[in-house]
């Protein structure tokens, strides 16, 4: 455990240690160097040999001296989780020793094997090279075992030996140079001197902590993240005492160190807190550009099971892990700013004045609405479906929350009548002591999946084990379309002005439906999202599915982000890990109902039996509750027997269908998933009836309350 005092070590001397950032590289690398290279990182000139060469060298000198070893390119291929391949500095020599190289050229390029990462049919077998190349504009860190090693390691984009995006780094990449560059020809119209527009992301995420001796007992949250089986507590989240509570001393002292690890990474890990469910925490950085926002949220649920497993705990990051209690989201917060300092979401004080805001709201609107379903499917993943709607996680139909008041002000742009904008209203706190309070624009609605917060767009359904770069990749194109389509508009409009304010109506009133500030869990807004014409897409299967669509297609291809090839790739790997992580679940679900639960309860069986037998033999014949008792576990008993089998038929049919990953992936959708439903029942029946020093497995109570 590593434990710091930070009254002899302030933060401010840890804070970035391990992160070959801005602040070391202007420190370590020649002026001329370090100019060149910020144009690099900016987009505007291209990457030489000859700067690659001086970066490395500088590179490897910081390593060394912070006890590095190796070097790897860290990228993210299209698992969703993170890969690399260790090289070594040392380089031999004529005499038998070592020294210690690291050239321009492994900095800029790596040769993993391509082979064995997903690829949706890209890549066959046989083909087996693929490039890394590095990625100027995300930090390089160092990252440390337990052991003491120290690794550097290169982010990086992945791509095969024909040029195909192999990874979640390049599209997102994509997006946010289609989205610069839609962005920047609105600006121009509108009079701003702006070079480059960038996107921005404050994930927070949300993760459970369970005791690595319980969690050792569950071969079902080993395998899979989640519990199969599992009855719900007597006491769960319904007395609210968890969230915000005070943090419990074991966990405190895992956030501790996990606080040390990212912030001398460079993650500025800002808050901290309870959730609602037991045993559940959320961690919110400070915001990053997309790119590098991905990296660290990837490297930040890495650190996060590193350090839990030091304090022998298990940072948990499906997002279902128990059923009955609130599910774990990754609540993507994000914004749109230029070079000069301007977030273009920001309202100022007079919203209803400011031109790009509301040119920019509108076109999200519009994007938001019209490419709807390829949001839902950003954020679609077997643990998702467990999650969406239920226990204060968002429901399935996409819409936007801009509060009452901005929802006025696009009323009247849209109906032309006149705004007023009275005094900035204050809440009173009714005690003396503490001063009034500036009311935003908007209160906070935490049922609406796309909701606007102050200043940006928090995009709540985005799952917790999930990478975030696919959702992103999809928000920065769908706006980026739709910017494009504003700027051909504008710019060959006689009177640019007129043309923004008609623009402004006629876009909000025709993608107006999208917006509701109501109770998204309330039944009224399924009857009336399905009125105004919104897709409720409820399944990942069906979510994937849009992937299939010509507009889809369109979409990627008009702005450079996927070609046609890639989409389709992709799709197919999203379908195979959809069927392959029910397989495991259902597999896994099996195996512990039928070795431990289906055996327990014959233990009990036997157990109720002797003492009807006993009681018999004393003269007792008043038994009958234990006779009920007895029946009544028989009868669950037989139950789940059933069910394990009609499980087991259905699961060795869906492993059979080979006319293609959709096909196979809809089988387990439509019979598989259903079925484990049946078997979970009446597994968690048994257990409620049960004694618990009979039962084989740690408990909801074990999992949820202990730490």
């Amino acid at each position: 455990m590593n434990i710091t005092d930070f009254t002899k070590t302030p933060v401010r001397e840890i804070y970035g240690i391990n992160s070959f950032g801005d602040a070391v590289m202007r420190e370590r690398l020649p002026k001329s160097i370090y100019k060149e290279l910020k144009l690099v990182q900016d987009g505007r000139n291209s990457l030489s040999l000859e700067i690659a060469e001086v970066v490395a060298n500088a590179m490897k000198d910081w390593a060394l001296e912070r006890g590095a070893t190796h070097f790897t390119h860290w990228f993210q291929p299209l698992t969703g989780l993170t890969a690399e391949k260790h090289d070594s500095f040392i380089s031999p020599t004529a005499d038998g020793r070592v020294i210690m190289e690291f050239s321009g050229k492994e900095l800029i390029q790596g040769e993993p094997d391509a082979s064995s990462f997903p690829s949706g049919g890209l890549r066959a077998t046989f083909e087996a090279r693929g490039y890394t190349a590095w990625d100027t504009a995300s930090p390089a860190f160092l990252k440390e075992d337990n052991s003491g090693g120290v690794t550097l390691c290169i982010p990086t984009a992945f791509i095969s030996y024909t040029g195909e995006a192999l990874d979640m780094k390049v599209p997102l990449l994509r997006s946010m140079e289609a989205i610069n560059k839609q962005a920047l020809r609105v600006l121009k119209i509108l009079g701003m001197d702006v070079n480059k527009v960038t996107t921005s992301v404050g994930p927070e995420q949300e993760y459970f902590l369970v005791d690595k001796e319980f969690y050792d007992k569950r071969p079902d949250l080993m395998l899979t993240g989640r519990t199969v089986i599992g009855s719900k507590p007597s006491k769960g989240q319904e007395m609210d005492d968890h969230y915000f509570g005070a943090i419990k001393s074991r966990a405190a002292a895992f956030m501790s160190e996990l606080n040390l690890e990212l912030w001398k990474l460079g993650i500025a890990s800002k808050t901290q807190h309870n959730e609602v469910a037991p045993n559940q925490f959320e961690i919110a950085p400070i915001y990053d550009t997309c790119n590098v926002a991905t990296d660290r949220n990837q490297l930040l649920m890495e650190t996060l099971k590193k350090i839990a497993a030091r304090h022998d705990l298990v940072a948990l990051l499906h997002e279902k892990p128990f059923a009955g209690v609130n599910g774990s989201g990754k609540h993507n917060n994000w914004s749109i700013s230029t070079d000069t300092g301007i977030n273009l979401l920001e309202p100022g004080d007079n919203p209803i004045e400011n031109a790009h805001f509301i040119l920019f709201l509108v076109a999200i609107i519009k994007a938001v609405d019209k490419y709807a379903p390829l949001l839902r499917m950003s954020a679609a993943n077997p643990g998702n479906d467990h999650r969406l709607g239920a226990n204060e996680a968002p429901p399935a139909i996409i819409s936007i929350f801009l509060g009452d008041q901005l929802t006025r002000i696009l009323e009247s742009l849209s109906g032309g009548e006149k705004y007023t904008n009275g005094n900035v209203e204050t809440i009173e706190l009714g005690v003396s002591t503490l001063p009034k309070l500036p009311k935003d624009l908007t209160d906070r609605n935490r049922t609406s999946p796309f909701a606007f917060t102050g200043n940006k767009f928090e995009f709540r359904m985005v799952p917790s084990s999930m990478s975030i770069a696919n959702p992103n990749m999809i928000l920065n194109t769908a706006v980026a379309d739709v910017l494009a389509e504003f700027a051909d508009k504008l710019e060959t409009a006689p009177n640019p002005e007129e043309k923004l304010k008609e623009l402004v109506a006629e876009t909000y009133n025709k993608h107006k439906r999208i917006v509701y500030n109501g109770n998204n869990y309330s039944d009224e807004w399924v009857k009336e999202a399905s009125d105004r014409g919104l897709t409720n897409i409820t399944n990942t299967v069906d979510a994937l599915s849009e992937m299939s669509k010509e507009y889809s297609a369109e979409l990627f291809s008009r702005h450079n982000v996927l070609t046609g090839y890639e989409l389709e790739s992709r799709r197919d790997i999203h379908f195979e890990a959809y069927s392959k992580q029910i397989n495991i679940e259902a597999s896994i679900m099996i195996e512990l109902t039928k070795k431990q639960v289906f055996s327990a309860a014959g233990r009990y069986i036997n157990q109720l039996s002797s003492t009807i037998s006993g009681l018999k033999e004393s003269g007792i014949t008043n038994n009958t509750a234990y006779k009920k008792m007895l029946d009544t576990v028989a009868k669950n008993s037989n139950l789940l027997y059933e069910n394990i089998i009609t499980l087991e038929t259905l699961l060795s049919e869906a492993l059979a269908i080979d006319t293609g990953a959709m096909d196979q992936a809809v089988a387990y959708r439509k019979k598989v998933f259903p079925q484990m439903t049946n078997v979970r029942t009446a597994s968690d029946t048994l257990e409620t009836l049960i004694p618990c020093e009979m039962w084989p497995i740690p408990t909801y109570l074990d999992l949820l309350f202990r730490l």
